[in-house]
């Protein structure tokens, strides 16, 4: 029986990682699918909550690290992942996305010679200040199996010489979990629970260093916010960072008391928000791609996105980093929305492909072998 072990470290690792598990139940006679929590994301709303909502069996490992310089997290994640590669002796290794876990457990399998698969390769913001960029493109780089999600990532991948041989063109694995409890979404009404009306309201959420982790841009930040909320009602989920650095800064006055502000919620919670929007303003990458599939209207508040799929055929718009000047776009957006469309393979079945493809490559592995 061949062995994979799939790593989770931050909130959208779960997510993609859970319909992956679910696919690979399928092929529980030739495949033993063990999941690796790094601890990255230690907060109980920021990953817990996750396991349980997602359906998601328990992790067989917990390593514990959060935390640190990116450096430190990084090294301290590769020193105990080594520990269970080592025991464990699996075929291949999973790692998605592009957090700090991805980069640590992808050098560590690449240096035993453990096989790795990276889901999400090829995308690229095509900014280096950005840490992301620098997993995403050494993750890419040792990767044995790229499974991309959108076009931009097969012509990233040519460009960079990848072989063709490892590159999968199989869709976004984030939906297959909207998919799947799409009912559930539906069912939630959270912005009910929070006392604003379906369409009625604009969801804002931030945690980004570049926008959060300075006082005079978060400043300008909140500062836009109270802005808006004279004329739209906001509800504002505060990412513990950014919590940390309104405190830190002693920001929170020029916040409006009329802004619903909550804690992390949890996914199905925030998803039904995403879902009942009349806009979502934020600086995440994976809410683009909920918002395009979901054809709500998204205004990303950075300088680039490693998703231009979102913007070309989805509902998402660039809106830049300058909080001074983005009423406009707001406003404008919130006037004339683009109606999107849904791209290629974001249809829910994603995880069955990777699955497949998985499979396959470890029977094929077991037939040279025998050939040997």
């Amino acid at each position: 029986m061949k062995k994979i072990i799939s790593v989770v470290g931050a909130r959208p690792n779960f997510i993609k990682i859970a319909p992956l598990h679910k696919a690979l139940v399928k092929y529980n006679n030739e495949i033993q699918h063990i999941i690796c929590h790094t601890g990255q994301h230690f907060d109980e709303k920021m990953s817990d909550v996750f396991f349980n909502e997602l359906e998601m069996p328990r992790p067989k490992y917990n390593l514990g690290i959060s935390g640190g310089t990116h450096a430190h997290q990084t090294a301290n994640i590769m020193l105990e992942f080594e520990k269970i590669l080592i025991d464990e002796n699996p075929d291949l290794v999973v790692v998605p996305g592009d957090v700090n876990s991805t980069l640590a457990c992808s050098l560590v399998a690449s240096k035993i010679g453990i096989k790795l698969a990276h889901i999400e390769s090829g995308l690229r913001s095509f900014n280096r200040e950005m840490p992301e960029e620098i997993n995403r493109i050494v993750t890419d780089v040792i990767a044995d199996y790229l499974f991309v999600s959108e076009p931009s990532g097969l012509e990233n991948l040519k460009k960079e010489g990848i072989s063709k041989d490892k590159v999968f063109y199989v869709g976004n694995i984030m939906i297959d979990s909207l998919v799947g409890f799409n009912d559930k979404i539906n069912s939630e009404n959270t912005h009910s629970k929070l006392g604003v009306d379906k369409k009625q309201y604009v969801l804002v959420t931030f945690h980004r260093p570049s926008n959060v982790d300075n006082h005079d841009k978060l400043a300008e930040l909140l500062k836009l916010l109270t802005r808006l909320s004279k004329k739209q009602k906001i509800v504002f989920p505060v990412h513990p960072r950014t919590k940390h650095n309104i405190e830190k800064f002693d920001l929170e006055k020029l916040l409006a008391p009329g802004i619903v502000q909550t804690e992390p919620l949890g996914y199905l919670s925030f998803l039904s928000l995403i879902n009942n929007a009349k806009l979502v303003l934020t600086d995440s990458g994976g809410i683009q791609e909920e918002c395009t599939f979901m054809h709500v209207p998204c205004i990303t508040a950075r300088e680039d996105t490693e998703r231009p799929v979102t913007t070309e055929l989805g509902t998402n718009y660039l809106g830049g980093a300058n909080f001074q000047e983005m009423d406009i776009l707001i406003d404008e957006v919130i006037r004339n929305p683009k109606k999107g469309a849904i791209p290629k393979y974001w249809d829910g079945k994603t995880a069955e492909r990777i699955a497949e493809i998985i499979v396959k490559s470890c029977n094929e592995d077991n037939n040279d072998k025998g050939r040997d």
